[in-house]
C-alpha cells in the first residue's frame, strides 16, 4: 500500500523560503515519476515540479522555474521541494503524488498520477 506523507509547509513573507518533504512508502514499482502540485484558492490542482525515480530528470513550470528545485533522497524514499523567492501567488495547498511509471514526455496531468499524499499548507504574505 503506498502511503506519502508530505510536511514542511507553513507560512513566510514574500521573498522566504520554505522547503517541502514528501515521505514515501509502500513503493513497489520498479520505475515511477514523483511530482508535487498546488491547489492555489478557488482553482484546481496545478503541476508544480516532477522528478524520475532515479533523480535524473526533473521538470518544472514556467511559474517556478528557476526559484523552485526538485531533488530526492533514494535511501530515505522522499522527495524534496526548495522552494525559494516565494511569491504570494505561490500560495496554495501543495501535494506529492506518485505515477508508477516513468515515460517521457513528463507527465504534467493530475490524472496521469495514481497516489496522492493529504496535501500540506503553504501561504505566502505580501
Amino acid at each position: 500500500q503506498v502511503q506519502l506523507v508530505e510536511s514542511g509547509g507553513g507560512l513566510v513573507q514574500a521573498g522566504g523560503s520554505l522547503r517541502l518533504s514528501c515521505a514515501a512508502s509502500g513503493l513497489t514499482f520498479s520505475s515511477y515519476t514523483m511530482a508535487w502540485f498546488r491547489r492555489a484558492p478557488g482553482k484546481g490542482r496545478a503541476f508544480v515540479s516532477g522528478i524520475s525515480g532515479g533523480g535524473k530528470a526533473t521538470c518544472y513550470s514556467a511559474s517556478v522555474k528557476g526559484r523552485f528545485t526538485i531533488s530526492r533522497d533514494s535511501a530515505e524514499n522522499t522527495v524534496l521541494l526548495q522552494m525559494n523567492s516565494l511569491k504570494p501567488e505561490d500560495t496554495g495547498v501543495y501535494y506529492c503524488a506518485i505515477r508508477p511509471i516513468w515515460s517521457l514526455p513528463f507527465a504534467t496531468r493530475e490524472d496521469e498520477y495514481s497516489y496522492w499524499g493529504q496535501g500540506t499548507q503553504v501561504t505566502v504574505s505580501s
